[in-house]
């Protein structure tokens, strides 16, 4: 779903700002009717846009349904000058630093395999940045969950 309008938009930055922000209260800051932001949010959460427990965007919402992680090998003298580079850059969702031979993880999204080598170029080419290699997600077999983190203890 890539065609949100600016309404949606509108509707979709409120939630990223705050997932818990009532109906009502979004309504009144956007100036639009509760009954259209929960017509909005509704249409969105049956065309899959949202995560049901967490009212999070999903990136394919956004019209970037190719998603990758990239490894990444730095110069560890440029560390924060290489983080701030990829902070900059709109389809690095995630950044970690893991454990291991990798120094950071990035997980990355884009509209197509074309646009996702142009977003692997663009990390490539951030100060303090050796070597990457990314991998394409085909599919997704297990989502985004927390539900059994709940029933623990």
């Amino acid at each position: 779903m890539s065609d949100l309008d600016l309404t949606d938009r509108r509707i979709l930055r409120e939630l990223d700002a705050d997932a818990r922000m009532p109906v009502a209260m979004i309504a009144q800051r956007l100036g639009l009717a509760r009954g259209t932001v929960q017509a909005r949010l509704d249409k969105l959460d049956a065309a899959g846009a949202l995560r049901l427990a967490s009212t999070r965007i999903t990136p394919q919402a956004l019209g970037r349904p190719v998603a990758a992680s990239v490894q990444v090998e730095l110069d560890q003298h440029s560390i924060a000058e290489a983080i701030a580079a990829l902070a900059d850059i709109p389809e690095v969702l995630e950044c970690f630093a893991p454990a291991g031979d990798t120094d950071l993880l990035l997980r990355v999204v884009a509209r197509d395999p074309d646009d996702l080598y142009r977003v692997s170029e663009e990390i490539r080419l951030c100060p303090g940045i050796r070597r990457t290699s990314t991998s394409l997600f085909l599919r997704t077999v297990i989502p985004y969950r927390v539900t059994g983190l709940l029933a623990e203890g």
